[in-house]
């Protein structure tokens, strides 16, 4: 499954190393985000808990965690990879500040990898194989939508209704572009000469979007759930890459082709669920171009919201 691999591909795009060549290339990146999470805090009512979660917190490469946990009792990081984890908390400058911080490993899909690989396990597929590349699909589609996504996901040790803010950092296309990319990894594996119909089947495509829309409502209610009423969400997320290339000023300077990343109704989605404070929108690059290949970048949504 492609969450296993998490580890590995983190340790090449995340940490302390990573933030140096954001500062040199992406600096407004960095400075956004840590500006929207900062701005809760200042905003954090005295009344409210003064426990922080961060989902999806990895190496805190883009998180402010010094100054969150000098502003918190308690700051929870939850991603899936530990290594990651420890790595953030072994950069603060103070072991009052480690004893701060919280480390919890956690799929927070609950799992949803798993369940859909067991249903992908089960699929008859060399009957599917044999048959029309229609018919593929069509099972496929109709296997994710019975496939159960869990809303909130179930995260062990982690409380509810407990946290005067919860923070989720650019975590969120992960949750529902990797169990769709196990999906089609199977279909490589297993029927690859029907792996280029899914692009003209559309019922499987609406089924992949609904599976985005659900996958993407349990993330939001997993953070409303998290906080104290009247609590604070902070929410990042890319919301459409690009890839681009540099071309001479003969043929019109850059070029650029994009792509967007969450389902237009995530916006509305994200309104419906909670009280919008503040929107802010940036790009950031995350490769530049080579000689043989293009740059890569992406425009991230920052959400400062409460809880009604």
């Amino acid at each position: 499954m492609r969450i296993d691999s998490l580890p590995s591909n983190n340790a090449q795009t995340q940490g302390p190393a990573r933030r140096r060549w954001l500062q040199e290339h992406a600096p407004q990146h960095l400075e956004q985000s840590a500006a929207l999470m900062l701005e809760a805090v200042r905003r954090r009512s005295p009344a409210l808990s003064r426990g922080i979660v961060v989902l999806g917190a990895g190496a805190c490469t883009e998180i402010p965690l010094e100054k969150l946990a000098r502003a918190a009792d308690e700051v929870v990081l939850v991603d899936l990879d530990r290594a990651a984890l420890l790595q953030a908390q072994a950069e603060l400058p103070a072991a009052s500040l480690g004893a701060r911080v919280r480390l919890l490993t956690g799929d927070l899909t609950g799992g949803l990898s798993f369940l859909l690989q067991e249903r992908l396990r089960r699929l008859p597929w060399q009957e599917l194989e044999r048959g029309e590349a229609s018919a593929l699909w069509d099972r496929l589609a109709a296997l994710l939508d019975d496939c159960p996504v869990p809303d909130p996901p179930q995260i062990e040790d982690l409380p509810s209704a407990s946290f005067g803010l919860a923070i989720s950092s650019l975590v969120l296309s992960q949750l529902f572009s990797y169990p769709l990319l196990d999906l089609l990894d199977a279909v490589q594996q297993r029927a690859a000469r029907h792996l280029e119909g899914q692009e003209r089947h559309r019922r499987y495509q609406e089924a992949a979007q609904r599976f985005r829309l659900r996958v993407i409502a349990a993330h939001l209610h997993l953070l409303r759930d998290l906080v104290e009423p009247g609590g604070l969400v902070v929410l990042l997320s890319d919301v459409r890459g690009f890839l681009f290339k540099e071309d001479s000023p003969e043929q019109g300077g850059a070029i650029r082709r994009e792509l967007p990343l969450v389902p237009y109704a995530f916006f509305d989605l994200v309104r419906q669920t909670f009280t919008l404070l503040d929107e802010r929108r940036w790009e950031w690059l995350s490769d530049l171009p080579g000689a043989e290949r293009p740059g890569r970048g992406y425009e991230v949504v920052g959400y400062l919201a409460t809880v009604p």
